[in-house]
């Protein structure tokens, strides 16, 4: 039983398709922007182009070769240090190990907490999303409505006032009255509150 419980809340959670709508919302924002980007690179190009037809191949060659060197002496040093400072005491390493995964763990969860915020703030987004869309479904179904049936009558059990009344008496005459089977138990229950006469 608990397992179709979960799976009617599972499937009547709107929460995931609120998500999808608002990352759709978010990607056409996103991709409104792009023709701009566009054109911002579309005019830097020449000047880019130019630059790097102006620079020099040796020049690069030495300055990427001297880098190189200067890396590898840098990386060198540090990992010759490393090893002359390593400590060869297990438990210290042991600690260390087990600081390393706590603290890991403590990033995960961190970012797990951080990603489900950020989940249900797309949801959000995607609520209000759906419901602008649904606003604007239903402007146009209720613009529809009226060019298809400009004068509606009064549903059935509807309460028309008086200034409706006086508008439209034709269609309060169409409707029939129906008797209330509720009267009759009225007055049977009447006849029950009356004491007996002595």
């Amino acid at each position: 039983m608990a397992i179709t419980d979960d799976l009617r809340k599972t499937l009547s959670d709107p929460t995931p398709l609120y998500f999808a709508a608002g990352t759709a919302d978010l990607a056409i924002q996103q991709a409104k922007k792009v023709p701009g980007i566009v054109e911002q690179l579309r005019a830097e190009a020449p000047a880019r182009i130019d630059a790097v037809r102006g620079i020099d191949p040796n020049a690069v060659q030495e300055k990427a070769t001297a880098r190189a060197k200067e890396a590898q002496e840098t990386l060198q040093t540090k990992v010759n240090g490393f090893i002359s400072t390593l400590d060869t005491d297990l438990k210290k390493i042991g600690e260390t190990a087990q600081d390393f995964a706590l603290r890991s763990v403590g990033v995960a969860a961190e970012y797990a907490v951080k990603a489900r915020e950020t989940y249900e703030k797309v949801a959000e987004h995607g609520e209000q999303t759906v419901k602008t869309w649904r606003g604007e479904a239903a402007e146009e179904i209720e613009e529809l409505a009226i060019a298809v049936e400009p004068n509606p009558e009064p549903a059935e059990g509807t309460i028309v006032t008086p200034a409706e009344a006086k508008t439209e008496p034709a269609a309060a005459k169409k409707a029939p009255a129906k008797k209330a089977p509720a009267a009759r138990k009225t007055t049977t229950t009447a006849k029950k509150s009356t004491p007996p006469a002595k």
